[in-house]
């Protein structure tokens, strides 16, 4: 049997590592061909693992916030596969927990740069390219539950995020008729490279239990359910859905923050 992207190419970026190299082993388990892009020599190690696997992947080491990279990305698609048929623009960086008047104009620069204007780009370009073959196409950013609403991420952090989701909703727009659809996936706490530091600390003090609790399953998500998302988003299965943002947080953001569960009473 076919998979979802049997003969489709496909662009993943932040592929080195967490959710873009475990979207990267799923999307050509399901027979896409891949360009896959980081800024880090892991995106080597992600195509090695593809390639092993019987899939089909070329890498390159790139800024996703750098207009001639993204453009070397596209470029890479259609000459080595002959098309593109998907963009995951998954590359961000956190940016730190600096409050709004502890933050420098310089991180908020940088952090927009990465997280927003990256995901632009990959619209401008990618999206330009699908739209030109007249063949549709998928598009999927990385947003995050922290650009729903504030108390998952910093400042910059959120802010950036929250400028995704309504990029996917402007792109949807601005891509009509193309048969392009834009969408934004919004994960809650994941174990990848980004969070790296917080699991390990759990992991050190033996609090493990403690990540994730705040949702109502009690638990962090790990980066194949987010790539599963991500597979439904850049497949046909989500073929009548565009210009959505995707929360995938076990809940989290179903709710405002409360400090005890109430069971069968009603807040006054």
């Amino acid at each position: 049997m076919a998979g979802q992207l049997e003969g489709k190419v496909a662009i993943i970026t932040g592929a080195g590592s967490g959710i873009g190299r475990a979207s990267a082993l799923l999307f050509a388990q399901e027979g896409a061909q891949l360009v896959l892009g980081d800024k880090t020599e892991a995106v080597h190690d992600t195509a090695a693992a593809v390639n092993a696997a019987g899939g089909q992947a070329v890498a390159l080491q790139i800024d996703a916030g750098v207009e001639a990279d993204v453009v070397r990305l596209v470029a890479t698609a259609k000459e080595r596969f002959g098309r593109l048929d998907i963009a995951f623009a998954n590359a961000g960086i956190g940016g730190g927990m600096a409050g709004i008047f502890d933050a420098t104009a310089e991180l908020w620069s940088e952090v927009l740069r990465v997280n927003l204007i990256g995901p632009f780009l990959m619209v401008k370009h990618a999206g330009k390219a699908m739209a030109e073959a007249g063949q549709g196409g998928a598009i999927v950013l990385t947003a995050s539950v922290a650009g729903i609403r504030s108390g998952a991420g910093g400042p910059a952090y959120s802010a950036s995020k929250a400028g995704v989701i309504n990029l996917a909703m402007v792109s949807a727009q601005q891509l009509s008729e193309t048969g392009v659809r834009v969408n934004a996936l919004c994960p809650g706490l994941t174990e990848t490279g980004m969070t790296k530091p917080t699991f390990d600390y759990a992991k050190e003090k033996q609090v493990t239990h403690k990540l994730g609790r705040l949702n109502p399953l009690r638990r962090a998500a790990q980066p194949e359910e987010l790539a599963k998302a991500a597979l439904f988003l850049a497949s046909d299965q989500a073929s009548y859905v565009n210009g959505q943002a995707l929360a995938v947080d076990g809940g989290l953001s179903s709710s405002h923050p409360v400090t005890r569960q109430l069971t069968g009473l009603t807040a006054v």
